[in-house]
């Protein structure tokens, strides 16, 4: 089963997932028509920054089991099991803000929302752009995403191919100037120059 799957080394922060993200969730679909909806479509999309300033596109995860379930007292949040998606249904949130209170990636927000009853303020998450995948469409972050930041994939196809990229970069010699902190890089670089100097008989172990 696919998924959204997230590669933050090649995030650059310019949040247009965001942007593609609360234009599918509106209610005319367009860039211009959503900017003068009342009220105005939100992103199910965060771009946070790390320490060192790098970008990270921060998204729901679908976990399972969810603990936004559980959480849920009036039971609006439920999962399409074919789908791996967790939804909120918004005639049934009550703002109660447990969902929130117990997810651990910080990805559920509370506005009004043009799905929701009039004037409610309800819980809003990523719920896997379902209504675009039914038409044969990828989620619209992924498809906005120009740096492969985002990718719609199967996981287990996505860690093997990462796997490979790591070993191939690794493999080849990458120069420490060309490793910028925070880079997942960094570490495997440290890692190659103790072995190097290991071979020299540099390190006593």
């Amino acid at each position: 089963m696919k998924s959204v799957i997230v590669r933050p080394e090649r995030c650059v922060g310019c949040m247009q997932c965001m942007i593609a993200c609360a234009v599918a969730h509106s209610g005319t679909k367009t860039l211009y028509g959503a900017i003068q909806e009342k009220p105005r479509p939100r992103p199910r999309i965060h771009i946070g920054a790390g320490l060192y300033r790098e970008a990270f596109p921060n998204r729901c995860r679908h976990c399972s089991p969810a603990p936004c379930y559980y959480a849920c007292l009036p039971g609006a949040i439920h999962t399409i099991e074919d789908r791996g998606t967790v939804i909120v249904d918004p005639g049934r949130c009550i703002n109660c803000a447990s969902c929130a209170m117990v997810c651990p990636f910080g990805v559920i927000r509370y506005h009004e929302d043009v799905f929701a009853p009039p004037s409610r303020t309800v819980a809003i998450k990523c719920d896997n752009c379902i209504e675009r995948q039914e038409k044969g469409l990828i989620p619209a972050c992924v498809e906005a995403c120009k740096t492969g930041a985002l990718i719609f994939e199967d996981v287990n196809v996505a860690l093997s191919e990462k796997t490979s990229e790591v070993s191939r970069r690794a493999s080849v010699g990458i120069s420490e100037d060309k490793v910028q902190p925070g880079n997942p890089l960094q570490l495997l670089y440290k890692h190659k120059e103790t072995l190097e100097s290991l071979s020299r008989n540099e390190i006593r172990i």
